[in-house]
């Protein structure tokens, strides 16, 4: 487990330079995103994905590495924005947006590894391939949430969704990487 806690930690590190670097660059805009416009970014990340898996002709020459990065920011976006609202302008520092992202992840993380304990470890054993689909599982249930205004019966809430893409995105990466 602690060899997966390193693991994680050195993906993030990856995403969160990235995520750290266009906030530099861009600012805050992606604070004027509603929720459904961030799910639907990562949901074109996906297909991208299990595009590039299926295809065996790539007109650009690249894997699947940078939208598996796109997802994990995309999705601590989303849940920036849930705990912080929609901004009708940017209204956040970078230092602050970072400072977020960490706390997000930290949360996230924390979740990956006591599902980690209770499931011992068996997202090592699947294809990144899977870990696509569940990706796009997700996502087609963020989007039912969203299209029911966030009402639920029974199932776990958006955020939870979120937090399980960001988590099957970095067990992608760390397999790629393992590859």
């Amino acid at each position: 487990m602690s060899n997966t806690s390193q693991q994680y930690d050195k993906v993030i590190a990856v995403c969160r330079d990235l995520f750290s670097k266009k906030a530099h660059d861009y600012g805050t805009a992606w604070r004027v995103l509603r929720l459904p416009s961030l799910t639907d970014q990562i949901f074109i990340k996906a297909q991208r994905i299990r595009s590039l898996q299926e295809n065996e002709v790539r007109k650009v020459d690249e894997d699947e590495t940078s939208e598996f990065i796109g997802i994990i920011n995309y999705c601590a976006m989303a849940l920036i924005q849930m705990e912080k609202g929609i901004a009708s302008q940017p209204d956040m520092s970078a230092d602050e947006a970072i400072r977020l992202y960490d706390e997000k992840i930290a949360e996230t993380k924390a979740l990956m590894e006591n599902k980690n304990h209770d499931y011992g470890e068996a997202w090592r054993d699947m294809r990144i391939s899977s870990l696509t689909d569940l990706i796009i599982q997700k996502l087609l249930r963020v989007k039912q949430i969203e299209d029911n205004k966030g009402k639920t019966l029974v199932s776990e809430g958006i955020d939870a969704n979120y937090q399980d893409m960001i988590n099957y995105s970095v067990f992608a990466l760390i397999l790629m990487e393992n590859k």
